[in-house]
């Protein structure tokens, strides 16, 4: 079963979750149908990360600049001395993991593909990405967001995502590590065959890191999956 699936990955990756309420997964009559041939590509569907690491490079660390590695090295020191029902990471809190991690988190997620955007529905904190794809472009006076602002282009069978606006108070992976309110990411996605979807991730944040760098995540398409109400509450004692 689907909550069986998850809750072992979280499990497995040893996160302390707010209060999460799963209502009973609901079964689709069929499996998800193709689109008519189209020169758009198809990413419609309910999506599972592959292999979740707490790391976003699990082999190295990005080129941080000094400020911003002293400022990581603190993040771990926090993780690795937390009280058992605290810690420092902002979404323990609440605060959405931003962009890309809202993508990364061991909750499934969902595409939903229109003639003038991509939005994504997120089970995690029941956040809602959107991109648009009607060929505008950024707003020129951004209020920096947690998500930040998504615009994409096609080309071939690849999504082209440029998203900038970001507010500085999220992390980019559970470890701790920062960027900075000047961070620009491009995804680049692309569905390698009917079941796997791989998404590239370039952040290039020259506040944050000494050059840009770039990292990968596949997903799985879950057609018997729906997406389920998260519900979020700090200091929730609930148990």
């Amino acid at each position: 079963m689907r909550n069986h699936s998850i809750l072992s990955v979280v499990a497995a990756a040893g996160l302390a979750l707010p209060l999460v309420i799963f209502a009973q997964t609901a079964q689709h009559t069929g499996p998800a149908k193709t689109r008519a041939a189209s020169s758009t590509p198809d990413f419609s569907g309910v999506w599972f990360i592959d292999e979740y690491h707490r790391n976003m490079l699990p082999n190295e660390d990005p080129p941080l600049q000094p400020w911003a590695e002293a400022l990581f090295k603190k993040h771990i020191y926090e993780n690795e001395h937390r009280e058992p029902d605290t810690g420092p990471d902002p979404t323990e809190r609440c605060i959405p993991p931003g962009i890309p991690r809202t993508m990364f988190q061991p909750f499934p997620w969902e595409i939903v593909q229109t003639r003038d955007r991509v939005i994504m529905i997120f089970e995690y904190q029941s956040l809602i990405r959107q991109i648009f794809t009607d060929g505008r472009g950024h707003p020129q006076d951004l209020e920096p967001t947690y998500m930040g602002n998504a615009i994409g282009k096609y080309e071939g069978d690849t999504l082209v995502i440029d998203t900038i606006g970001f507010n500085d108070k999220t992390w980019l992976d559970p470890m701790g590590l920062p960027h900075s309110d000047a961070m620009h990411v491009t995804e680049r996605l692309r569905r390698v065959d009917h079941d796997t979807l791989v998404d590239e991730y370039t952040i290039d944040d020259p506040k944050a890191y000494t050059k840009p760098w770039t990292a990968q995540r596949t997903f799985k398409l879950k057609p018997d999956w729906q997406i389920q109400e998260y519900v979020c509450a700090e200091n929730n004692k609930s148990k």
